[in-house]
Parts: C-alpha cells; structure tokens; sequence
C-alpha cells in the first residue's frame, strides 16, 4: 500500500485542476508525465498536444469533448488527448469544473490493459476514485461544484 495525497495544480472559475502525490516521491504524478515527454522529440507534438488541451480546460473547462473514455462504465477515468495521437495522459474527470491529471505514457497496444505500465496509471485513478467515494460517503471528504475539500492521506 503506498500513501497518496490529492495536490492542487489549479483552482479557477471554470475548472479546478488536481494530480495526485505519492508520498514516497518528489514529484507529483502529472509532473512525473511532463519529466517523460516535455523534451522527447520523438513525441514532442504529442505532448504539445495534451499540453495544450489542458491549458484550454483550464480556462474553459473539462468538457467531455476533450476527452478520450478510458475506463470501466462505473468510472471516470478518461484520456487526453481524443485526437489521434502516441500519448495517452490518463484523468479522472469527476465534473466539467473538477479534473484531477494523473500519469501516462506511449500507447502501443490495442487497449491500456494490453501494457502493465499503462494499467496501472488506470488502476490508479480507479482505485483513488474509490477512496473520494468513500471519503464522501463518511464526510471526510467534501465535493462542491469546484472543488475536493479534505485532508486526507489515502492508502491506495
């Protein structure tokens, strides 16, 4: 079990941004996936690609639009970018205003299950998804139209 904590990228008006922090790291999940790709040429366009998407989420929102579906039907996980593209940056989108950004990676297979790598970026947003749920249903956790409210530590 490793211990994880929700960490504010962006609060705004029309869309508050999240990642997650493994306790046990010094960087944040979404910078993990910048460190990867922000100076691969090989994907460089892919990245300038989701970079730019999340920039304009930030000022527009988190749309459905934006957003490739990724997880199971009982989920919120989803992908950046929905065009064409070798990048995956796998999300929890919870509303059109609250998006936490995980981690991701080159999609090479068929479907993220296919690569350990890519499923466990997966695996790990649906299990935090869990942990919010349960978090509300008990009160430590607070979800308002633009934000997560909690202190919580969570043991994923």
């Amino acid at each position: 079990m490793s211990e994880v904590e929700l960490y504010l990228i962006q609060d705004g008006d029309n869309c508050t941004i999240y990642t997650l922090q493994f306790l046990r790291d010094t960087e944040n999940e979404f910078e993990k996936f910048i460190s990867k790709f922000k100076e691969s040429a090989e994907y460089s366009e892919d990245y300038i690609r989701i970079a730019a998407f999340i920039s304009r989420i930030a000022r527009t929102g988190a749309s459905e639009r934006y957003f490739r579906q990724e997880g199971k039907m009982n989920d919120s996980v989803v992908a950046l970018p929905v065009i064409s593209s070798k990048l995956r940056l796998y999300c929890l989108r919870l509303s059109d205003k609250i998006l936490i950004l995980g981690n991701g990676g080159v999609k090479s297979t068929r479907t993220y299950d296919e690569d350990p790598t890519l499923k466990g970026y997966v695996m790990t947003l649906q299990k935090f998804e869990n942990l919010l749920r349960q978090g509300i249903e008990d009160g430590s956790v607070t979800l308002t139209e633009t934000t997560i409210g909690t202190d919580n530590i969570f043991e994923l």
